[in-house]
């Protein structure tokens, strides 16, 4: 086993939970604002330019977009996660950066603590109403932190996401970006742990999965999000999501059905 995610059994559905069991050092961009407990293993991870420290407790917090890379690790590592909707986050707070750590007895931990505690006691669904409300106008506290991106990755970034579905040319991101492209590329990986490319098939797989989830068909969904053809819309997408369009569709389509 390398990596196992295990989706967890919730009775409110304005949370998603997921158990991570990961045996090598993983390298993952997040879809939604999301706040991992470390419950076993210690590990040293990159985020946002620089690297962090998790022990066993501990709380991740990433948003949308958010490009995490373990760097070193003592065995095998779990992960608690809980994830919540990015509409409702940013209808709240507007889009934020958050601290990307929290030690395990910091207090501005507490509320993410206590809904982590839930979901592993499987708790009722008006609990887990009120304790993710908490936990989001929490995030609100943490999401002042002050991002290591210098303004060019910045509008780097703002350019991929605003026209993923477009031909882009690393010249355009040059020109949007202010900064050769030589200088560019290699800030980029720098700061936002991958290269351009890369974070950009990335954030097009991301989107994938949201379309297919609103019920577009495979069939439909690589022109959608800049894709050549549906061949390299599989490719991508199993390499990233561990499956098929065609089968992640099945799979959404049977547990909406259920």
């Amino acid at each position: 086993m390398l990596s196992q995610f295990e989706p967890l059994p919730l009775a409110f559905s304005g949370l998603r939970a997921t158990r991570l069991v990961s045996t090598v050092p993983y390298v993952g961009m997040k879809e939604h604002y999301a706040v991992a407990r470390v419950e076993s293993g210690h590990s040293e991870w990159w985020s946002r330019g620089r690297v962090w420290r998790s022990a066993p407790g501990g709380l991740q917090l990433q948003g949308p977009g958010d490009v995490h890379r373990d760097v070193s690790r003592q065995g095998p590592i779990v992960y608690q996660i809980v994830s919540f909707p990015t509409d409702t986050v940013e209808r709240l707070a507007g889009k934020m950066v958050l601290r990307p750590t929290l030690d395990a007895d910091d207090p501005l931990g507490a509320p993410f603590q206590r809904l982590h505690d839930a979901v592993q006691r499987r708790a009722e669904r008006f609990e887990l109403e009120v304790l993710t409300t908490e936990a989001i106008a929490a995030l609100v506290a943490v999401g002042s932190w002050r991002s290591q991106e210098t303004r060019p990755v910045r509008r780097a970034l703002e350019l991929l996401r605003e026209r993923m579905a477009e031909a882009i040319t690393l010249d355009d991101l040059a020109a949007y970006a202010g900064l050769d492209k030589y200088h560019l590329c290699r800030a980029f990986r720098r700061q936002i742990g991958l290269p351009p490319h890369s974070y950009l098939t990335r954030l097009r797989v991301m989107h994938a999965k949201r379309l297919l989830h609103a019920g577009v068909r495979p069939t439909e969904v690589a022109a959608q999000v800049g894709l050549y053809d549906q061949s390299q819309l599989n490719r991508h997408f199993r390499k990233l999501v561990g499956t098929t369009p065609g089968r992640y569709f099945a799979q959404v389509s049977a547990s909406k059905r259920a």
